[in-house]
Order: structure tokens, then C-alpha cells, then sequence
């Protein structure tokens, strides 16, 4: 029972050891996370010395015999604190960093925290409960090592060694698997562009499975430091009242180091409209030198090991998310330079040149309502728009016959991409194919230069695409011979064109 009371001593004096000099080297994070723990900020400061002070005193007097007790109340006492502090912040959903073991390991406060600090404050009532009285806390620890003979001391000096190499090997292959898992993610991400994927695959119902977590569903909270130090969370992002742009990015990722200028642009240019926030991971001074010339060094939050990325389902950079100012998703995942660049000049005012719907037909814009989209088998909204040359075009002439409505940009990539195989389609439709109205946007020279045989009208205020739920291009929603919606929306060029086959999928009212 000695040596077990004296081990458990010696591994508290480590862990406050440690712990006192990583916060005195640290000190201005010492006093921010004082702050943070709700600590008045006129107490920050002195208490930000004093705590390491104190763990380096429980510390000292854990190690003799005559002061052992007195350490380990000292310690329990400090861990009960601990426990105290970081229970009743997770219980107001708040993780402020703890930094616990200053710049050495700092992460937000969560369970495994609690937990731990549990753990130790557990051991240290087992050295109070068993060293009060003549028992004692167990031998002195100077005493014990003084008396073990040249072999005893290196066996001990070589156990040591080699408990310290397993923690580093097994530190190392932790976060080698976590490397290794994001690297595949983002490999087989990869391969599925290079693979020509231009359109996620539908889903069971017929409508197009999109990447992310659904639209209209709660965003997860999160609270992370940015580079000054500061806590940012996303209620403090939408305090502003406007849609939040989430822009996940990592300092080793090329093509998210080529947007920076532009996401730095678009934060002076759509401040009114669009808060952006970059959330990105590794070191501070590692994103710092990235970040800085585009003045972005207040909008870079921090994770530690893609905390927020994983439960928002980004998982590959770059890639974006709308937030909407009531707290939902407001967009689905926008993955790729490209993806990011639309759903940014969708979100500003314009319409996204993306494979992408939105589950109850409202802009991720400003928060501003839109019509809803129609139901499978409500009657179809009237078209009513101006064709390429000038004459009004209804959905009325198409009575007796299925209609196919495809929604299009001819500025849209995705557009151009599947812009050869529909003038095949056209050329030779298969039997059964539904007539094709193209609602566009764009000019009308613009629109010409697509060459489409079919009626291409002009929907320049998102009038007709907002009413059908088509929040996207490429998109497309059949309507059949009397005048009714018969499929939901699709999206993406593989989507529209098995709707538009012989023998397609549909979903038909009842």
C-alpha cells in the first residue's frame, strides 16, 4: 500500500508540475482562460499567476512525507475546483479552452476533461483518506529514491524511459490514424470528381442526395479561438443578424489557400449581407502566415482536430456552409473552389450555378421568405415568361403533353458540362420523352449562343425556379400532360437527364 501511495503522489506531482510551468510560460492564456471560465476580468490577471503558483506549491509538498497530506488536500481541493468550473460551463453548452497545460495541450473544455480532472481528484482523496493520521501518506519520495540501490535506480530510470516512449508511440499512432482517415476521405472525394461525378447520386425518393446536413436542420454550436486569442462562437457569428458563411480550409490545402483573396474580397464587399468565418485547423502561426495579407486574422477560427468540420459532414477542403440567422442550415454543402464561389454569389443576391436544392424552397440569402415549392401533384405554377424572341411562352400550350422544366444558366460550368449531351437528347429524344421548356437566366445573345433547339424563356428574377423549388442549376421538374407537378425537383446533370429518358423513375402523386 506504500509504493501504491507513493506512486499516486508522484504521478499528481508530475501532472501539477507540469501543469504550473506550462501556465507560467503562458501567462496571457493563463489570464484569457480565467476570463473565459467567468473569472471578472480585474481578477484575471493576479489569478492567472496565482493558480500555477498554487499547483506548483501542491506539487512541492506532495513529495516529502511530512507534507504529503497537506498536498494532496491541496490538490483535491484545486481538482474539485476544476470539476466545478468546467461542469458549470458545459452545463450553460459553453467549451471554453481550457488550456489546462498551457501552450503544451489546449483544447476546449468538454466531457474528457471533466472526466480526467474527476479521475485525479479521485486519486487525491485515496492519498487523503489513507495519509491522515500516524500511517502517513506513504514513504518520503526523496527518502525512497535515496535509498534504492545503483540497480533498483536504473530499473526505475528505465521503466520510465520506456512508459514515456509507449505514451509518445501511442500519441503518435492516434493521431497518424486520425491523419490517415482524413487523407482517405478526402482521397476518395477526389476520386469521385476525377471520376467524372458531376452530380451526387439520387437518393431512394428520386431527389438528389446533397452533401452536408439537411437544409432547415439546427447547425451545430461550436466555440473556438481565433487567431487573437478571442472566443468566437456561432451565436456571437449571428448576433449580426445575417446568413453565416462556415469556410472550412486548412493551411496545406492549395486550392483553399487560391481562394483567401477572394474570401478576404468578399468579406470587404457583402459585409452587409454575408458574415463569413474561416475555420480552419493546425497551428496558429501556421495559418497567420497564410491569413494575414488577405485580412483575415480576426475570421480564422481554430480546431484542434476537426471538431466542427466533422459534425457539419465537411469532410474536405475547402467546402462552405450556410447558417441561417435562426440558427439552421441554410444550404447544402458547397465542396470545391467552384462549389464555394457559387453558393458565396447565391447567398449575396444571385443563383447558385450548382447541382444544389434546398429542402423547403427558401433563398439562403438573407433569410427573406420565398414562395414554397410545389407539392408533387399540386397543380404547376404558371410559367408566363418571354422566350428568346420576345413572345410570352405559358405552360398552357402544353397541355396534353409531360413537360419537362429545366433550369439553367448558361454562365453555369455544371450547365456547360452537360450542355453536349442534352443537344444529343434533343437531336434524338427516346421514345415517350417529355417536351423541354429551358427557364434560364442571363441574356438573350447569351442564351443564343447555347444553340438549344428547345424553347429557352428568360426567368430574370428567379420568379418561375423560386416556385417550382429548383434553388439551383443544373435542375429540372416534370409536369404532366394535365398541367400537374409530377416528380420533386432533381438536381445535377446525371439527375435531369434520367428524368428526361424513356423509362425513367418518377414519383407520381397518388
Amino acid at each position: 500500500m506504500d509504493i501504491a501511495l507513493l506512486l499516486v503522489r508522484l504521478l499528481l506531482a508530475g501532472v501539477f508540475a507540469v501543469s504550473g510551468v506550462a501556465k507560467l510560460a503562458d501567462r496571457a492564456g493563463s489570464r484569457q482562460a480565467m476570463t473565459d471560465f467567468g473569472v471578472p476580468k480585474s481578477l484575471a490577471g493576479p489569478f492567472g499567476v496565482l493558480l500555477p503558483l498554487a499547483e506548483l506549491a501542491v506539487a512541492a509538498a506532495l513529495l516529502p512525507a511530512a507534507t504529503a497530506w497537506w498536498g494532496a488536500l491541496g490538490a483535491l481541493a484545486l481538482l474539485l475546483l476544476f470539476v466545478a468550473g468546467i461542469g458549470a460551463n458545459l452545463a450553460r453548452g459553453r467549451k471554453p479552452d481550457c488550456r489546462c497545460f498551457g501552450q503544451l495541450h489546449s483544447t476546449p473544455a468538454g466531457w474528457s476533461t471533466l472526466v480526467r480532472n474527476a479521475v485525479l481528484a479521485a486519486l487525491a482523496a485515496f492519498v487523503v483518506w489513507r495519509g491522515y493520521g500516524a500511517a502517513g501518506a506513504g514513504p518520503d519520495a526523496l527518502s525512497w529514491l535515496g535509498g534504492l540501490s545503483t540497480a533498483g535506480l536504473l530499473g526505475l530510470l528505465f521503466g520510465l524511459v520506456v512508459l514515456g516512449l509507449l505514451g509518445i508511440q501511442g500519441w503518435f499512432l492516434l493521431h497518424l490514424l486520425r491523419q490517415n482517415g482524413r487523407l482517405m476521405v478526402r482521397l476518395q472525394a477526389l476520386e469521385a470528381r476525377l471520376g467524372g461525378a458531376a452530380a451526387p447520386a439520387p437518393s431512394g425518393n428520386g431527389s438528389q442526395r446533397v452533401a452536408g446536413l439537411p437544409v432547415g436542420s439546427a447547425a451545430p454550436d461550436f466555440g473556438l479561438r481565433n487567431l487573437r486569442g478571442e472566443e468566437v462562437t456561432l451565436e456571437k457569428l449571428r448576433a449580426a443578424g445575417e446568413p453565416v458563411l462556415l469556410f472550412f480550409t486548412s493551411p496545406d490545402c492549395g486550392p483553399c489557400t487560391e481562394l483567401l483573396p477572394e474570401i478576404g474580397r468578399w468579406q470587404e464587399e457583402h459585409s452587409e449581407k454575408l458574415t463569413i468565418s474561416v475555420i480552419s485547423h493546425l497551428s496558429a502561426e501556421e495559418n497567420r502566415t497564410k491569413v494575414t495579407e488577405h485580412g483575415l486574422e480576426g475570421s480564422v477560427l481554430l480546431q484542434e482536430d476537426w471538431e466542427v468540420a466533422e459534425p457539419y459532414g465537411a469532410e474536405a477542403t475547402p467546402s462552405a456552409v450556410l447558417v441561417r440567422p435562426d440558427g439552421t442550415i441554410g444550404s447544402p454543402l458547397a465542396e470545391g473552389p467552384d462549389a464555394v464561389e457559387d453558393l458565396v454569389a447565391h447567398a449575396v443576391g444571385g443563383h447558385a450555378h450548382l447541382p444544389m436544392l434546398h429542402s423547403n424552397g427558401a433563398h439562403a440569402t438573407h433569410g427573406e421568405a420565398v414562395p414554397a415549392p410545389s407539392k408533387v401533384g399540386a397543380p404547376a405554377p404558371e410559367v408566363g415568361l418571354r422566350d428568346l424572341e420576345g413572345r410570352v411562352v405559358s405552360l398552357e400550350e402544353f397541355r396534353g403533353k409531360e413537360t419537362l422544366l429545366l433550369f439553367w444558366s448558361p454562365s453555369c460550368g455544371h450547365c456547360q458540362n452537360m450542355l453536349p449531351d442534352l443537344k444529343k437528347w434533343e437531336a434524338n429524344p427516346p421514345k415517350g420523352a417529355p417536351e423541354l421548356i429551358v427557364v434560364s437566366d442571363g441574356t438573350v445573345k447569351d442564351n443564343r449562343e447555347q444553340g438549344l433547339r428547345s424553347p429557352v424563356v428568360l426567368d430574370e428574377g428567379y420568379r418561375v425556379s423560386d416556385a417550382f423549388g429548383a434553388q439551383g442549376t443544373p435542375s429540372a421538374v416534370l409536369v404532366d400532360a394535365e398541367g400537374r407537378v409530377a416528380s420533386t425537383v432533381v438536381g445535377g446533370a446525371q439527375a435531369v437527364l434520367q428524368l428526361a429518358g424513356a423509362g425513367r423513375p418518377r414519383i407520381r402523386r397518388k
